[in-house]
């Protein structure tokens, strides 16, 4: 059987990643692999800013992909410091930044760098959006070269009480069948 010695592990900075964050630097501590960590940073912040009246004008400036790359590693470092404390047991981790679509990037640097294994964690979507617009996990998971491990944290799931409730459970509860 083989090991996973290239381990890569998409972050996208939020809760849910730390929990894949971690059991990706756990597995690779267990393993002796080498982990990269990877954030795809937000390509529309490349965009045109309009002035500060709301308009287009010669004034308006283009932020460099440098400059967001650099302050997308910045954040990366943070959740990093935040995220995960076992770094010290690692034998090799990296990290890098990318800019671009999530899925297209993840699945580009998976390849260049030969992964053995991606570790992710799914966002939590309703069921509409997952229909309408799909998730990362999902489009990495059917696209990926190599095997694909996704790790969901541990929120408790509380049924909605009250107002929260959908309209049509109040309504069955409220009935009596006979």
């Amino acid at each position: 059987m083989k090991y996973a010695q290239k381990i890569l592990a998409p972050v996208d900075l939020t809760k849910d990643s730390q929990t894949g964050l971690r059991f990706a630097v756990a597995l690779a501590a267990a393993n002796a692999a080498d982990l990269l960590v990877l954030h795809v940073a937000n390509e529309y912040q490349a965009w045109q800013m309009l002035d500060e009246t709301g308009f287009a004008s010669d004034r308006i400036y283009r932020w460099e992909v440098d400059r967001i790359v650099r302050e997308s590693l910045l954040d990366l470092n943070r959740f990093l410091e935040l995220s995960v404390r076992e770094f010290f047991r690692m034998p090799k981790i990296r990290r890098k930044v990318v800019l671009g679509d999530a899925t297209a990037r993840i699945l580009d640097v998976s390849r260049d760098e030969q992964s053995d294994l991606i570790v992710l964690s799914p966002r939590r979507h309703s069921a509409v959006r997952r229909f309408f617009c799909g998730s990362v996990a999902d489009k990495v998971t059917r696209l990926a070269p190599c095997p694909v491990l996704s790790v969901a944290s541990n929120r408790p799931e509380h049924p909605p009480h009250g107002k929260a409730a959908p309209v049509v459970g109040r309504l069955l509860q409220g009935l009596e069948f006979s």
